[in-house]
C-alpha cells in the first residue's frame, strides 16, 4: 500500500513538472512570435487602427473572416498543411440542422474567405495548452472589417522545439518586407560627386587682357513676378498627383492599404492610393 501511494505521488509531481515545462515552453514560443509578428492595436470596436503593427501576407487559401459586428469569430486551424475550420464555422444551414434544436437556430453571419497573397493584421498572439492562437484582422472591403482567429496546434499535445513551431507558423503567414528607397538618393549622390569631380579637374582659363571700355549704364530693374500659385492638396487625390505638386517625400511609411507620406512640414496619409488626411 506504501508503495502504490509513493508510485502515485511520483507519478503526479512528475505531470506536475512536464506541465509546467510545457507552459513554459509555449510562453517562450509566444514572446519569439509577437517578436517576428509586431502586434497590431486596434480599437475597441475593431473598426480602426490606433497603432499599427506588421502587415502579414497570407501563405495559404481559405482563411475564414467573419465582419467585426459578429460576436464571435471563426476559429481556422493549421494541420496537415491546410487551413480548416469547425463544423459550426459556416454561415449556411444544411439540410439536416433543421432537426438538430442547437444547430438549427444558429444565425447566418456575413464572412469572407481570404486565400493566398492577401494581407491583414495580427492584433493579439496567445498561448494556450493545446496551441497557439493568432487574433487576425482586416483593412475595409466596402467600408467593412472582417475578423477571426488561427490556430496552430500542438502536435500530439506537447510543446516543439520553438524552431520547428516558428517554421510551421511561416508556411501561413509572413511579414511584408518594407521598401527600401536608398538607392535612388546614393545614385544621386554619386551623380553630384562625378559632376563636382569634373569640375575640379577642368583646367582654369587665362584672364582676358583688361582693355579701356566706356562705361555702361545699368539695367533697368526687372519688373515684379506675379506671386506664385499656392500648393493646394485635397483629399481623393492620388499620389501621383501630389508627388507632382510636392516632389518626392523624404519618408514612406508603408502600411499595406494605408500609406504614410512625410514631407518636411506636412504629412500625407493615403488609403487606397487616395488622400484621406493631411497633418
Amino acid at each position: 500500500m506504501k508503495f502504490s501511494r509513493r508510485l502515485v505521488a511520483a507519478i503526479l509531481i512528475a505531470l506536475s513538472v512536464c506541465i509546467v515545462a510545457n507552459a513554459q515552453d509555449a510562453a517562450s514560443i509566444q514572446q519569439k512570435l509577437i517578436a517576428k509578428y509586431p502586434l497590431t492595436k486596434a480599437t475597441a470596436d475593431r473598426t480602426d487602427i490606433v497603432t499599427a503593427g506588421a502587415v502579414l501576407v497570407l501563405e495559404k487559401d481559405n482563411l475564414l473572416m467573419y465582419t467585426t459586428t459578429t460576436t464571435i469569430p471563426p476559429v481556422n486551424t493549421y494541420k496537415n498543411g491546410k487551413l480548416s475550420q469547425g463544423i459550426f464555422s459556416g454561415t449556411k444551414k444544411c439540410a439536416f440542422c433543421a432537426f438538430v434544436p442547437v444547430i438549427s437556430s444558429v444565425p447566418a453571419v456575413d464572412q469572407r474567405t481570404f486565400v493566398s497573397g492577401e494581407k491583414f493584421w495580427v492584433t493579439g498572439i496567445e498561448a494556450h495548452d493545446d496551441g497557439i492562437v493568432f487574433a487576425l484582422l482586416s483593412d475595409p472591403y466596402n467600408d467593412v472589417r472582417y475578423y477571426s482567429q488561427l490556430k496552430f496546434p500542438f502536435p500530439h499535445g506537447s510543446v516543439p522545439p520553438a524552431d520547428t513551431f516558428m517554421n510551421t507558423v511561416a508556411e501561413v503567414i509572413k511579414v511584408q518586407p518594407s521598401d527600401d528607397s536608398n538607392g535612388s538618393g546614393n545614385d544621386s549622390k554619386q551623380a553630384q560627386a562625378g559632376a563636382g569631380g569634373a569640375a575640379q579637374s577642368a583646367p582654369a582659363a587665362a584672364p582676358a587682357p583688361a582693355q579701356a571700355m566706356a562705361p555702361i549704364p545699368p539695367p533697368p530693374p526687372p519688373a515684379d513676378a506675379p506671386p506664385a500659385a499656392p500648393k493646394t492638396i485635397a483629399k481623393g487625390q492620388t499620389k501621383d498627383v501630389v508627388v507632382a505638386i510636392l516632389g518626392q517625400p523624404s519618408k514612406v511609411v508603408n502600411l499595406g492599404s494605408k500609406e504614410i507620406d512625410v514631407y518636411p512640414d506636412m504629412k500625407i496619409t493615403f488609403v487606397n492610393n487616395k488622400v484621406t488626411d493631411v497633418q
